[in-house]
């Protein structure tokens, strides 16, 4: 069987790193898909953090 074009990838808070002043415990993350002919760049998004309560960069992760 041929792999498909789509792959699975995983989307976490950059802030949610670094920044240790934030409302609960632990790491927001997103799991999506892209393209990988189209998009060969690593992935960054701004979606809703749970834990730093607010709109952030999302990076994919390997």
């Amino acid at each position: 069987m041929a792999k498909g074009v789509r792959l699975v990838i995983t989307l976490e808070c950059t802030e949610c790193r670094t920044n240790s002043d934030k409302r609960s415990q632990g790491v927001s993350r997103y799991t999506t898909t892209k393209n990988r002919r189209n998009t060969t760049g690593r992935l960054e998004l701004k979606k809703f953090c749970r834990h730093c309560n607010k709109h952030t960069a999302h990076k994919e992760i390997k």
